[in-house]
């Protein structure tokens, strides 16, 4: 009796492919029609989104274009919503199976531009350009440095993850696309991605290495490279936030299983930064400590996140060395882009 229930559905989901107007509609493997598992997220059919061929090229020593099939394939489940003019539009959850940037980029060889002044990889990222010409940009330790890895994919299949009391069956994408899970605001999903860049951040600053104290009492905030603030001070009206957390750093282990307490930094830059669609896809943040220590974060892993995992900004006016500030990214494993002694954040949305 099951077998002739397994066969009747075949027979259902064949005919259904056929006279689909849709995408092309592939054998749903791993689909649970008949909800016999706990899984949310394998319900529905599945479908294909054609591969367009994408170039690696940039400040790497191997550039050439990525194969596919050498890479396993990663699934994840997103909602995505958009900008518009009443506020968010919420455009459809997925869930969406393709190949993580983490797998992609992982054998490129990285040749930096600037690595005689600044040899750390933590000022790298990547921009995302797809065949109508837009361009995403994406933090280096947002694919490597993170807590959760392979979370950021270029999708070559699509399920929707439809909600079962109203049967809501939202709009299928027809094209391959970039999917970055942590983004609330998902403007980053750019459809056919045709080329992957990397990066260093093209500033130049003096580089000081083992400079004492490293000491800086305030810090200088730039937009569009004009000074639009100045901290001497955790403002009195933002409440202040305890992480627990394990500080861990890619060379020497752990530094502190202390907690660490400080004030949201998306607070503080937001009334100098605009949340819109070209801040959100191209908007870097380059956050400088005074012996020119630097890291690259992308607007949306400080301002646009759906997880929570917030980068805090530490200010410790008592200490006379590795302050008064430092910064904590709580999404990241390694503790390489917490910055202490900075003086200066600079912000910019424009072609780097």
């Amino acid at each position: 009796m099951k077998n002739l229930i397994s066969l009747i559905l075949i027979s259902l989901f064949i005919a259904s492919c056929n006279v689909s107007t849709e995408n092309n509609c592939v054998q749903p493997t791993i689909t649970d029609s008949l909800n016999a598992t706990n899984n949310f997220y394998d319900n529905t059919k599945i479908y294909n989104l054609p591969l367009k061929q994408i170039s690696i090229e940039g400040e790497i020593d191997n550039p050439g274009f990525v194969d596919f099939s050498k890479l396993p394939i990663r699934s994840v489940a997103v909602k995505e919503t958009l900008l518009s003019e009443e506020g968010k539009k919420f455009e459809g959850a997925y869930r969406y199976d393709g190949y993580s940037l983490h797998d992609i980029l992982n054998q490129v060889i990285i040749n930096k531009k600037n690595k005689g002044e600044f040899r750390p990889i933590v000022d790298l990222y990547i921009q995302i350009e797809n065949d109508k010409g837009e361009k995403v940009n994406i933090s280096w330790g947002e694919i490597y440095y993170t807590n959760h890895l392979h979370e950021i994919i270029i999708a070559s299949k699509v399920m929707r993850i439809v909600p079962t009391k109203i049967n809501k069956l939202w709009p299928l994408p027809t094209t391959s696309k970039l999917i970055v899970t942590s983004d609330l605001i998902t403007e980053r999903n750019i459809s056919n991605p045709v080329k992957i860049t990397v990066k260093s951040y093209p500033k130049s600053f003096v580089t000081i290495k083992g400079l004492k104290p490293l000491y800086s009492p305030k810090i200088d905030i730039y937009s569009k490279n004009k000074l639009v603030e100045t901290l001497t001070e955790n403002p009195k009206n933002l409440q202040a936030e305890k992480f627990n957390t394990i500080f861990y750093g890619q060379g020497r282990g752990v530094h502190s299983t202390k907690p660490i307490t400080g004030v949201l930094l998306k607070n503080i830059l937001a009334k100098n930064v605009d949340c819109n669609q070209k801040n959100i896809r191209e908007g870097i943040f380059v956050i400088v400590a005074k012996d020119g220590y630097r890291g690259v974060y992308t607007y949306s892993e400080i301002m646009n996140r759906n997880d929570q995992s917030e980068v805090l900004l530490v200010c410790e006016p008592e200490s006379n060395h590795n302050g008064i500030f430092k910064i904590f990214p709580t999404s990241d494993f390694f503790g390489d882009r917490s910055i202490k002694g900075i003086d200066r954040i600079y912000f910019s949305a424009k072609e780097q």
